[in-house]
């Protein structure tokens, strides 16, 4: 594959030619971020950090303001390429990624490793023989299929097992216990092992997680995250060049799960944006050069699409895993759910809000919560999606959606009907203006954490319940009307309580249907 700087390819987001012909159904990209809140975005108020090519998802496409993922990376990429909510039995289950770091720092011998590894392959997750995953549903659909970046639903994977996802090529971690790194010594590629030029650290250069390491840059020459980004473009460039020299080739679903901005906070460079900003201290000034880089990646791919006339037969989406994560600050006050004085938290009306503590960013936009929260800063994600001449530009919506609907959008929009079991419905429908005429009476969001809040239901009327894991209690908001979720309100509907009790608890660990 051949590849180019990125600083060439960013340089190409002022570069436009015409269009070329095009498959007549359009590629599908998703670029799925890691811990971005919804807050760290310039078009939702962001005052620091500017995300411009990110904003020009939502001011050309449609933002959903309604939309829900995972407490954490693993429930949130299960759901997101099973078309299961998490609740399902089997979404909390994930592999032990930490065999190739322990093996990389010869804590344990490469025989050691082995035969680890071997039974983790066998016994890891089985695999249904009926099982359809993402992938594949594009696969049926006509689509080729690539993706750059996390691979897997978490947390260990191997050859066999993404080919098994459906995917036809692919680059990226077997271990999101490396991605927590971003110079890795090496990645995998379709089966092969690519040693990484200047990176010598067996941790994969993974900085202190309190971002705090000097001096910048010090951990390895290869930046993986912009490594994955020339893939992405290199892979749209060739699809683009075959288009033009007439050759017959399919559409493609590309899925790129960065691991941007996740922590520890690490970077080639601070941004000249953040260099002499008195506001910020220095791991404050990584963490805002992490979401810059993410939002150049994504200008990057936008330009791709128009030099390869591509850009009207290509919808992209854009979404985050889920809710804002600190890598800088008050991040361990959070774990001991408690403010930077001390103060414990009640969980009713003085819960962790980045708008009143120590987070400059306000990342998670005045939500209560953060990353491995039932709340809305650990759930409530950004999902917005372009398509030229098929979403109106600046178009909101309020539907309410889920990272398990994707996988049957993806299946309308290649023209077949979902595989059946699945709990996602389609949005193309709103995404095209058109009536939706099916949609959720309710999303589950499941949580196994005991951090601030467990697991949510949220009702399409805003009433949302969620369940303590502490005191296994349950609280009432109504989001529409106070997404902050400061007024409880299971005492003035305890009707509404327990109506949705009886849905939440049906819910958590229930079945599969789509393997019966």
């Amino acid at each position: 594959m051949n590849r180019t700087k990125v600083s060439t390819f960013i340089a190409l987001i002022s570069i436009s030619f015409g269009c070329f012909a095009v498959s007549s159904k359009p590629n599908i990209i998703l670029i799925f971020a890691d811990d971005l809140g919804p807050g760290m975005l310039s078009c939702n108020g962001q005052k620091i950090v500017k995300t411009p090519h990110i904003d020009r998802l939502a001011h050309e496409g449609i933002s959903f303001e309604n939309y829900y993922g995972g407490v954490y990376c693993a429930p949130a990429r299960w759901s997101l390429l099973t078309g299961l909510h998490s609740g399902r039995v089997g979404g909390f289950k994930q592999t032990d990624g930490s065999l190739p770091l322990l093996r990389d720092r010869g804590r344990i011998t490469q025989a050691e490793y082995e035969e680890q590894y071997a039974e983790l392959k066998a016994n890891a997750n089985p695999i249904g023989e009926n099982e359809v995953f993402l992938a594949e549903v594009a696969r049926q659909a006509g689509y080729k299929t690539a993706q750059f970046g996390k691979l897997d639903r978490g947390f260990l994977t191997w050859h066999e097992r993404v080919k098994r996802f459906g995917w036809d090529e692919y680059e990226g971690f077997y271990s999101h216990a490396r991605c927590h790194g971003f110079y890795p010594p090496y990645i995998w590629r379709n089966g092969e092992r690519i040693e990484l030029e200047g990176n010598p650290n067996a941790n994969c250069g993974r900085a202190s997680q309190d971002g705090l390491d000097e001096p910048v840059g010090q951990f390895g020459k290869t930046y993986v995250p912009d490594l994955f980004a020339e893939s992405v473009v290199a892979y749209i460039r060739e699809h683009g060049e075959a288009v033009r020299a007439g050759k017959k080739t399919k559409p493609f679903f590309l899925y790129h799960p960065t691991q941007l901005p996740h922590g520890p906070c690490a970077v080639p460079a601070i941004h000249p944006d953040y260099i002499d900003d008195e506001r910020l201290g220095l791991a404050e000034k990584k963490y805002a050069t992490m979401v810059k880089i993410l939002d150049n990646h994504v200008g990057a791919i936008l330009a791709e699409l128009k030099t390869q006339g591509l850009d009207e037969n290509t919808v992209v989406f854009f979404a985050s895993d889920n809710g804002h994560e600190l890598y800088f600050g008050p991040r361990m006050d959070f774990k001991k759910q408690q403010t930077p004085d001390g103060e414990k938290y009640n969980l009713t009306d003085n819960k962790f809000r980045t708008s009143e503590v120590a987070d400059i960013f306000d990342g998670a936009g005045g939500r209560a919560g953060l990353k491995r929260s039932g709340y809305q800063g650990g759930i409530q994600c950004v999902m917005m999606a372009r398509w030229p001449g098929k979403i109106a530009a600046g178009k909101k919506s309020g539907l309410l959606t889920s990272h398990y609907d994707f996988l049957s959008t993806v299946a309308e929009i290649g023209g077949i009907a979902p595989p059946a079991g699945k709990d996602g419905i389609s949005y193309l429908s709103t995404l095209l203006g058109k009536p939706q005429t099916t949609s959720h009476d309710y999303v589950v969001v499941d949580n196994n954490y005991q951090i601030m809040g467990g697991a949510a239901l949220v009702m399409a009327d805003g009433f949302k319940l969620i369940r303590d894991n502490n005191t296994k209690g349950f609280q009432l908001y109504n989001i529409l009307e106070d997404n902050e979720e400061r007024f409880e309100l299971s005492a003035q509907y305890p009707e509404r309580v327990e109506q949705m009790k009886a849905i939440l608890m049906r819910e958590i660990k229930s079945e599969r249907r789509d393997l019966k």
